[in-house]
């Protein structure tokens, strides 16, 4: 399933999503434009390395952030964006543009750690956005079940548009997250799975405990 857009109306301009999206793109064409003996060095100073920040902890603070505007190729920028803009207006909208910003960064913070855990001394860098974003769903989970998301669904050679429920959609997002951090050795470069469950998780809590203290 790939979401196209929901019918979710929004109320005021997601100015902090916008930025968030410029700066990522922004980053993305500088390290795009870097030979390959300056990207080694750029991903050593900025990218999260599990066991440096094990090993010190106020440097690998400073990367738990400057990670989460690192991506490693096009597509892994643009999917991570495409899912920002979709999900994330949202909750800028309930949040307010200052909360939202401190929800978002401090969800990849907890993402970042999340799978720091699972593998402490390992070395493969770990980029992008997707744990803050992963943040940015779960919340959307809690404070939109009832929306409905329009997502293409690929069936074989057929394809279709259809409108899911939030609840279904990232429902089955997060369980096939699941599968996929049961199935996938941490210590080994791929997909941080367990970034996107701890963002996922941490997301969701955040959003229960806000929603309660609201009301």
């Amino acid at each position: 399933m790939f979401p196209l857009h929901d019918d979710n109306p929004t109320q005021d301009t997601s100015i902090v999503v916008y930025v968030l999206i410029l700066i990522n793109v922004l980053i993305y064409g500088y390290q795009a434009s870097l030979p390959n003996f300056q990207l080694g060095e750029w991903f050593g100073n900025w990218a999260l390395f599990p066991k440096e920040l094990i090993a010190n902890p106020a440097k690998g603070a400073i990367a738990l952030v400057s990670s989460q505007f690192l991506h490693g190729n096009i597509f892994h920028l643009v999917g991570n964006m495409w899912f920002l803009y979709l999900f994330g207006n949202h909750l800028e909208d309930q949040l307010g543009h200052w909360k939202f910003l401190f929800f978002y960064l401090f969800c990849g913070v907890v993402a970042g750690v999340g799978q720091v855990i699972t593998a402490p001394m390992s070395l493969v860098p770990m980029v992008g956005a997707s744990g803050a974003i992963s943040g940015v769903m779960g919340a959307y989970l809690i404070r939109f079940p009832r929306a409905r998301i329009l997502s293409l669904v690929f069936l074989g050679f057929f394809v279709t548009a259809i409108p899911i429920p939030a609840a279904v959609f990232l429902g089955l997002w997060i369980a096939g997250q699941t599968v996929y951090a049961a199935m996938a050795n941490p210590n080994l470069p791929g997909v941080a799975y367990l970034a996107h469950i701890s963002g996922f998780a941490i997301g969701a809590i955040a959003m229960l405990l806000f929603s309660k203290r609201k009301r």
